[in-house]
């Protein structure tokens, strides 16, 4: 088990060799911050099943699959960007895209509206902020198969606008 005081002492040592070594892989200054801060942010919540004599390679290997996910996250969003209508090398939408993106605004945000204050708030944590399934039933106090039936109700809801 990882004491508060260790934990301390675990970040003041380490925060910036781990925070060097994302930047050094990733070469973005602020996502190297973000990551760091969410490895030992992990580091912090996980702090009673580990132990101090094994916790600096941990840190680098947490920080490497962070670099890892954040690739993963950004090709992503990479390709959805350009999967999108209007993203074309000039960078302008034509009239007829921007019009079928206001209504697909519209639309989303009637749905969203039409949403039960529970379903809207498990499916924007899911889709829009990606947190896990199990972390939004710990948040909210509920069981797994609950947000599931959330989510997949709000899908439903959005299939129908669409």
């Amino acid at each position: 088990m990882l004491s508060r005081e260790e934990f301390k002492e675990v970040f003041e040592l380490n925060f910036d060799a781990v925070r060097d070594f994302i930047f050094y892989r990733c070469g973005d200054r602020e996502a190297a911050s973000d990551l760091a801060q969410d490895v030992f942010l992990t580091v912090r919540e996980k702090r009673e099943f580990l132990k101090g004599d094994r916790i600096k390679p941990l840190l680098y290997k947490m920080a490497a699959d962070s670099c890892i996910n954040h690739y993963r996250k950004e090709r992503y969003r990479m390709n959805y960007r350009q999967g999108l209508p209007g993203e074309k090398d000039d960078g302008n939408p034509s009239p007829e895209e921007e019009m079928i993106c206001r209504e697909s605004v519209a639309a989303c945000t009637e749905a969203l509206e039409q949403m039960s204050e529970t379903q809207r708030k498990v499916y924007l944590m899911s889709r829009r902020n990606g947190v896990k399934y199990r972390e939004i039933a710990g948040r909210l106090h509920v069981s797994v198969k609950t947000v599931e039936k959330h989510v997949s109700a709000a899908l439903r809801l959005l299939r129908t606008k669409f």
